[in-house]
């Protein structure tokens, strides 16, 4: 019988058993607490009609929990070392596919059509921190092959999502993050639930997508420009910002009178804008 994961002694067995090195270019950290992986479970409202996209299931410690509540799970793990050790931790889950793969480079979509009908799956993951905002923004961009995503990320990454206008945290991954779904911190995880420990808190957000976006936008692909700019020179002023980003075909002057036009000063700065607020900005730079 395959072991039940979760708590810190069979999490050392195994890695002891199959002689397994961590690696920390791939940012790897266990977890071995069944209350956290209860929650995480329970706030991705996971379903037997549901099927799940695990991003870097370790050694399978969540997997176990959701290959039970789940109708299917796809894991998908870049190190190729865990491989032999999941097929033990997951010998008695028929409903788990694992796949050795760069998530960065995995077709989504076509695993949404092999094995769930071509319907929008639904994300459920321990993320490795160093890739957070790139996993979180590919799968938010792609179009519907999620419906919700409720991750383990950096507890500072988890409040910089939830952000509002004016603070210093606020800045392009919140506009980008609220812009496609609506974000809830449901968990917050000390450094001692993890093997090895990391060097920070965690948190378990929940990000459910938006069925419509909460602004409309003649591009938005143009706005998101306009957000990076905004946000690559925080120092700077709006107008200064947009004026000096070589991806935009407009001038300090194009954008300071556009500011105008919307009772803005030419002096502000991006962290001050909303998301409705950037919309108008960029249909009137249009």
């Amino acid at each position: 019988m395959a072991t039940k994961l979760g708590n810190p002694k069979q999490t050392i067995e195994i890695i002891q058993k199959h002689g397994f090195m961590f690696q920390k270019k791939f940012g790897q950290n266990f977890l071995i607490d069944t209350r956290v992986l209860e929650k995480i479970v329970a706030a991705a409202g996971v379903t037997k009609d549901d099927c799940v996209l695990e991003i870097g299931p370790g050694i399978g410690t969540l997997t176990q929990y959701l290959a039970e509540a789940a109708g299917r799970v796809i894991a998908v793990e870049i190190d190729r070392n865990l491989i032999p050790i999941l097929e033990e931790t997951l010998a008695e889950h028929e409903n788990v596919t694992v796949i050795n793969q760069d998530i960065l480079k995995t077709d989504i979509k076509g695993l949404a059509d092999a094995y769930h009908g071509g319907r929008p799956l639904k994300v459920v993951a321990n993320l490795p921190y160093y890739i957070t905002t790139p996993i979180v923004m590919s799968l938010l961009e792609g179009e519907d092959l999620v419906d919700s995503i409720t991750v383990m990320v950096q507890k500072e990454v988890a409040e910089r999502m939830m952000e509002g206008p004016g603070s210093k945290e606020y800045g392009a991954l919140s506009l980008a993050v609220q812009y496609y779904a609506r974000p809830e911190i449901v968990a917050n995880v000390p450094p001692n639930c993890f093997i090895p420990r990391p060097n920070v808190g965690s948190a378990v957000i929940r990000l459910t997508k938006h069925e419509t976006p909460p602004v409309q936008v003649k591009d938005p692909k143009k706005m998101f420009q306009l957000i990076r700019a905004s946000f690559n020179q925080r120092r700077k002023t709006l107008p200064n910002g947009i004026g000096n980003a070589p991806e935009l075909p407009y001038t300090r002057e194009q954008a300071a009178a556009a500011l105008e036009k919307m009772g803005l000063s030419p002096a502000v700065r991006g962290e001050a804008l909303s998301l409705s607020q950037f919309a108008e900005l960029a249909d009137l730079l249009e």
